[in-house]
């Protein structure tokens, strides 16, 4: 499906676009089923931590917290180590989730999935460095597509260094 919008893969499949999303959830409610998580949302925005966390509970995550602040992210991480995080990096006190992102990452590892409207603060060259990024306004679907990635892509490296 990559590279192909909705509509073209109804077309190409012979099918209606419905037929398509639904087909598309169940595929993400598969892959996540084979790794589901606790996650933490870390954002301020009370509608899109909403978001976040229907499309998180779609496909089979537990939410943990949603923290609106730094010291509130590290509360709840601390309490719940977090399977992965979900980052704004502008928070409501005027606190920084990378700030948060990097405490916790000092502490245990976790795939961590920034989430702004502010792309440009995170590629720096700094840590972390994002590996994952999605910018607002987001597609729901992309957040759950590049969830299952993240978590993969942590599991797969998990298993190689316990190889090596």
């Amino acid at each position: 499906m990559e590279g192909f919008t909705i509509p073209e893969a109804a077309q190409i499949l012979d099918t209606t676009i419905d037929e398509v999303n639904s087909l598309i959830d169940d595929a993400s409610r598969d892959i996540a089923s084979q790794i589901s998580t606790d996650v933490l949302i870390i954002e301020d925005e009370p509608l899109v931590a909403m978001d976040l966390e229907t499309a998180m509970q779609e496909i089979g995550h537990r939410i943990i917290g949603i923290a609106s602040t730094r010291s509130e992210a590290l509360e709840v991480a601390r309490a719940r180590r977090p399977g992965l995080v979900l980052a704004d990096i502008q928070l409501a006190d005027g606190s920084s989730g990378i700030d948060a992102v990097n405490d916790m990452l000092a502490a245990f590892q976790a795939p961590v999935i920034f989430v702004t409207a502010f792309p440009e603060r995170l590629l720096t060259g700094e840590r972390p460095e994002p590996a994952f990024l999605i910018t607002k306004p987001f597609d729901p679907n992309v957040v759950k597509a590049i969830t299952s990635q993240a978590l993969f892509f942590d599991q797969k490296a998990r298993r190689s260094g316990a190889a090596a």
